[in-house]
């Protein structure tokens, strides 16, 4: 049996798949400057990925992540009042690595290296449409049930429809 996601661009949204059977949807949001590969584009890439790691088993929904390590901070309103224009990164961090050399793989186009992530958000009223920075936001009760899901190795397709 073998799980796969698939990343819809246009609908926003997060399929899991097992085998070709479709067990999981979820509302997600991708980058507000749309899709690219180039480091630095603050875009979503496209193409075949797969879960290099999977980072923050155990820490508390809302629990916020600074350099991939839990910081010991729930996130709150008065949290955010530190830095308005912070890209949260929240819950759990499903962190992944481009499979098609040149497109997502090494050089100016590596998803990895652009720290592309699945990830939670605080910000859960704005999913269903593009508002990130580049990663793949996900409502945080949902990212946690995902990083349940998931083991290191599953493939991510990202794609434009």
């Amino acid at each position: 049996m073998k799980l796969s996601i698939n990343i819809s661009i246009k609908e926003q949204s997060l399929l899991v798949y097992l085998d070709s059977k479709l067990i999981k949807s979820y509302l997600i949001s991708t980058a507000l400057k749309g899709v690219g590969q180039e480091k630095n584009s603050f875009k979503t890439p496209l193409g075949t990925h797969y879960i290099r790691a999977m980072i923050g088993e155990g820490v508390p929904s809302s629990g916020v992540f600074e350099g991939r390590r839990y910081t010991g901070v729930i996130w709150s309103n008065e949290v955010s009042k530190l830095n308005l224009d912070h890209d949260w990164i929240l819950s759990r961090i499903l962190w992944l690595s481009g499979m098609e050399v040149g497109i997502n793989r090494l050089g100016n186009h590596d998803t990895m290296q652009r720290y592309i992530y699945i990830h939670g958000t605080p910000y859960e009223e704005k999913l269903g449409k593009p508002c990130s920075n580049g990663c793949i936001r996900m409502a945080n009760k949902d990212v946690i049930e995902l990083f349940e899901l998931v083991l290191v190795g599953t493939i991510v397709n990202i794609n434009e429809k």
